[in-house]
């Protein structure tokens, strides 16, 4: 009986021994990812490794030519007679010691300022020097980026101010050449040539869209002196100069006569009203330029392969201009603050045509 005991004891040590020898068939998870972790720290190592060894190098180098210049430039002044005047222009060894950075940071900078990484026969160091150069450049101040337009026209405002104040208010600003001509001899729009003659209607809306701006900036500048220094007087005069900048592109398409037909019709409807002092019509118009009047289908529009007779109305010629880019948007929203204004300035006999 002994002897079986210690022979199941045989067996089950050798079964064990076998088990911790042979090779495991499954990994876990945490395992795989510690050996991941291990092997990119020691490739991490190596790399810094390898960088530290070529900075060293390169300053070893810099250092080198510096010792070597310095030797070549007191040889000279001890041969010649006339001391050497020494140069002003710093020394590029020098600078490129003070910024030593990799070379996929250097990408990184001048990528995100919108230059190219590398110039044609453009080492490293040369392209260090060169994104310095360009980093001293933006910090003296001749590169301004991620400015504000309403903060822009707000300042623009205030020097104006500053101006008119200089000058004690000696007198107003002269009308623009474009509109003192033609300011008392705006004609109305006539919808009917949208038919006959749309070319005539570009040089209407143009005197006129321009007649009731300058209008805007004369009542802006006929303001007491109080409520123009005031925080609101200075939003106001801000949001003036603003829309005149943006109203710009839709001046030039004008003079130009491309607009599309479309929007032609819409602005001429919403010129014509303005002029008629039927503001809530406007609005109409205005906003069919700007969302449009096309039904917006909501969950599943097609559910068959047959057309439904509700399918035609999803049509795709009442398209919302505000959305199609960043300027159209813009003088959009231009044209619908000189609809308020005017509003303002004229208001309508029957106050139903009143915007909301």
């Amino acid at each position: 009986m002994d002897a079986l005991k210690a022979e199941i004891a045989l067996k089950r040590k050798y079964v064990q021994n076998d088990a911790e020898m042979r090779p495991s068939k499954y990994v876990r998870r945490g395992e795989l990812e510690r050996m991941k972790e291990e092997e990119e720290r020691r490739a991490r190592e190596e790399k810094e490794k390898e960088m530290a060894a070529e900075q060293a190098a390169e300053r070893d180098a810099a250092l080198a030519r510096s010792k070597q210049k310095k030797k070549v430039d007191t040889s000279s002044r001890s041969t010649s007679n006339t001391p050497l005047p020494e140069s002003q222009d710093p020394d590029p060894t020098i600078l490129e010691g003070s910024f030593n950075i990799p070379s996929n940071e250097a990408i990184r900078r001048l990528r995100a300022k919108g230059q190219p990484i590398r110039l044609f026969g453009e080492s490293d160091r040369d392209r260090r020097l060169r994104l310095r150069a360009l980093e001293l450049i933006e910090e003296r101040g001749h590169e301004k980026a991620g400015t504000n337009d309403f903060r822009k026209a707000l300042e623009d405002v205030e020097s104006v101010e500053r101006e008119l104040r200089a000058k004690n208010d000696k007198g107003k600003k002269k009308d623009d050449g474009e509109v003192s001509n033609n300011a008392g001899s705006v004609a109305m729009v006539d919808l009917g040539l949208l038919k006959t003659d749309p070319d005539k209607l570009y040089p209407v809306i143009y005197y006129a869209l321009k007649r009731t701006l300058k209008e805007w900036e004369e009542a802006m500048d006929e303001r007491p002196e109080n409520v123009k220094r005031t925080h609101q007087g200075k939003l106001a005069a801000a949001t003036q100069v603003q829309s005149a900048e943006y109203l710009k592109p839709l001046f030039k398409t004008l003079r130009s006569r491309n607009l599309p037909p479309d929007m032609l019709v819409r602005i001429a409807e919403i010129v014509y009203y303005m002029q008629k002092r039927q503001y809530q019509r406007a609005n109409d118009s205005y906003l069919r330029l700007s969302i449009g009047n096309a039904p917006w289908p909501i969950g599943v529009t097609m559910v068959g392969i047959h057309e439904r007779s509700a399918r035609e109305k999803i049509s795709t010629d009442q398209v919302a201009h505000v959305l199609n880019d960043e300027v159209s948007r813009k003088y959009i929203q231009s044209l619908k603050r000189l609809l308020t204004f005017s509003q303002t300035k004229y208001p309508p006999e029957d106050v139903s045509q009143l915007m909301g």
